[in-house]
């Protein structure tokens, strides 16, 4: 009885501190991290600031939180993926792109804050956490690259940076320019997760031939 109380008390903290997470998240992609104080995190999260001072301690140390979360969740995914032995090399391939894909969409605020954070080279312990998620997201990929080259089915050589820069900077510029997309293409009608789902699908497909020729896959 105990336990189970002990158990849903944890549960209820981590929602909480998820709560406020994604509240920050929030407001600092649309207002801006320097612009955005405590206060107006604890107003919009309806909490006081004893609770976040509690959690996090102050707003450097949230943001930290944050890409901490984002980086565990991203390197759990991959992990998962070049653990799994019934895909073949290039299965795997396409499932990292459509993951990140499915990542960038479904977190767009904290795609936007990267992007701020790279373009402003402000904030050092943030510019050296993404510097840390770059190094071990290259590392997983990279072993991804090695299976495939071991089975024979990837080229020798490929550069693993300008790999993942293809596929990150495609992503990027698509969706800074998605308005642009959908007038191009007069989908101007679709609703933002219609759009979204246009994207994804129409990304995936374009980043996997790329990906074939990178990696040197025959059918």
């Amino acid at each position: 009885m105990f336990s189970f109380a002990y158990s849903n008390n944890i549960m209820q903290v981590s929602d909480k501190k998820k709560h406020i997470l994604e509240t920050a998240e929030n407001l600092f992609a649309t207002k801006g991290y320097d612009a955005s104080t405590v206060r107006d995190i604890a107003d919009a999260a309806g909490v006081n600031l004893a609770m976040i001072s509690y959690y996090f301690g102050s707003k450097e140390k949230m943001m930290e939180s944050l890409f901490h979360e984002r980086m565990r969740a991203a390197k759990l995914q991959v992990e998962q993926l070049l653990n799994n032995k019934a895909l073949t090399p290039f299965e795997k391939v396409e499932i990292f792109l459509d993951e990140y894909l499915n990542r960038v969409l479904s977190k767009q605020c904290f795609h936007r804050i990267m992007l701020v954070e790279q373009v402003m080279q402000k904030n050092t312990v943030i510019i050296n956490l993404m510097k840390e998620l770059k190094l071990g997201y290259a590392a997983l990929f990279m072993q991804l690259v090695k299976e495939g080259q071991k089975k024979k089915v990837f080229k020798k050589n490929v550069d693993i940076v300008l790999a993942l820069a293809t596929m990150t900077g495609t992503v990027t510029q698509l969706l800074i320019n998605k308005n642009y997309y959908a007038e191009f293409n007069k989908k101007m009608n679709l609703q933002e997760n219609e759009l979204n789902k246009l994207l994804y699908n129409n990304l995936t497909a374009h980043l996997k031939n790329i990906f074939k020729t990178i990696l040197g896959y025959e059918q």
